[in-house]
């Protein structure tokens, strides 16, 4: 008799796929198009045949092995563990493990795999979620890491809540785009910093106040936040601590800024170690990838409380063009990649 995965699997009978490969660590260069094998997948995995994948800032920090301390955390001292770039996903269940029990074939699902650069990617049951009827395959593709780690930094490490007044720095980036807009689902007043050209942007999004950092010095202490959720990766914290409240919380968000040993972690550590000292809460967000925060973000999006911010989509081949737009900084929200 057939076990479930065996029949599953003959229902995906390609045994080679196009994928991005990635050999070495480097800039977009490094990154080519090539054919390797259909992911086999575990007892509790899924082989999601891929739509659409998001480019997230971790995918970048991927590919280039900066900081230096990520490679000491598993992802490859000399090259990349897996050549496969990508981790947000949207597509079509193909194949299901043996233990897979939330997905069957044929459902559509979206979030966090390994190597979603590809035509298929395999991801473990718990960090996919079904895909919200309203959106497109690219919508959904931008949402998982950015939309999971900016419900935590809101609800979990910021406490946002009904009146709050809430500073959402780099609010046009991915995490950002989405944390503005659950700040204000959980009626905060949310102010969005960023440049110019992408002000118009921060304002669609439904900001109580846009703040454009290259006119404006939105730290010096005029103006201070219940909360403070730092994406952005380039300010001291005795800057950001003048802008909270006495007792407010800060959250940094992302390994962004820094060198290129410990990058933006060496930031959010000494926010880490000073918070036992002080009366404001400074954390560093480490986020958890769970469905369980997909699951919330869904109904939201389905509402149309949260709506990504899809800047523009390339294919597959043009990954390379895709990623120098994201180190750029040209990306307004996030980038898809079509398969």
């Amino acid at each position: 008799m057939q076990t479930r995965t065996q029949a599953a699997r003959q229902r995906q009978h390609r045994t080679r796929m196009k994928a991005i490969v990635q050999d070495v660590y480097g800039p977009a260069e490094v990154l080519r198009t090539g054919e390797v094998d259909v992911p086999q997948i575990g007892p509790d995995e899924v082989l999601v045949q891929v739509r659409a994948a998001g480019l997230d800032r971790g995918a970048w920090h991927l590919m280039t092995g900066q900081p230096y301390l990520m490679r000491l955390m598993g992802f490859g001292v000399r090259r990349p563990k897996n050549p496969v770039p990508g981790m947000e996903v949207a597509g079509v269940v193909a194949a299901v493990g043996a233990d897979v029990t939330r997905f069957s074939l044929g459902d559509e699902v979206f979030g966090i795999a390994r190597g979603s650069f590809a035509e298929y990617a395999a991801a473990p049951q718990g960090k996919l979620a079904p895909k919200p009827a309203n959106l497109t395959f690219e919508q959904a593709a931008v949402v998982p890491i950015s939309g999971l780690t900016a419900i935590q930094a809101v609800q979990e490490a910021g406490r946002v809540d009904a009146g709050h007044k809430v500073l959402i720095i780099g609010a046009s980036g991915g995490v950002g785009s989405y944390a503005l807009q659950l700040a204000k689902a959980r009626g905060a007043h949310a102010t969005g910093v960023s440049s110019t050209a992408k002000t118009d942007l921060i304002r669609s999004l439904g900001a109580d106040h846009v703040i454009d950092y290259t006119h404006e010095d939105f730290l010096d202490g005029t103006t201070r936040y219940d909360v403070i959720i730092d994406t952005g990766g380039r300010n001291r914290l005795p800057r950001l601590r003048r802008a909270l409240t006495p007792t407010g919380t800060l959250v940094i968000v992302g390994g962004d800024g820094g060198g290129k040993v410990t990058g933006g972690f060496g930031r959010g550590l000494r926010a880490a170690m000073l918070s036992p000292l002080v009366r404001q809460r400074l954390l560093m967000l480490v986020n958890t990838e769970h469905h369980r925060y997909l699951d919330e973000l869904r109904p939201l999006l389905e509402a149309g409380a949260v709506t990504p911010a899809l800047d523009i989509t390339y294919p597959l081949a043009q990954a390379a063009a895709a990623m120098r737009r994201l180190e750029a900084g040209k990306a307004r929200g996030k980038i898809a990649i079509t398969i």
